[in-house]
């Protein structure tokens, strides 16, 4: 598993984006709302949270490695 440094609000945009799309699937699944509000509800927070998962992929595979890592990489 690679470490990887990231700032607050780039950790912060990443959990968002994870808690969206399960609070989506959550309410699809789940049957406390009416069918209608839950439907409209947990489409939208499953579709957000899976449109914004493409920028938060590109923000971890960007970001630097740890300085532990880059340490271990330059002495091998």
């Amino acid at each position: 598993m690679n470490k990887r440094i990231l700032s607050i609000p780039q950790l912060l945009f990443i959990v968002g984006t994870r808690a969206m799309l399960g609070a989506g699937v959550a309410l699809l699944a789940g049957g406390r709302l009416s069918e209608r509000t839950r439907r409209r509800a947990g489409l939208t927070l499953a579709l957000v949270g899976a449109a914004s998962t493409i920028p938060a992929a590109r923000i971890v595979a960007t970001s630097r490695p740890s300085l532990r890592e880059r340490l271990a990489a330059r002495f091998r």
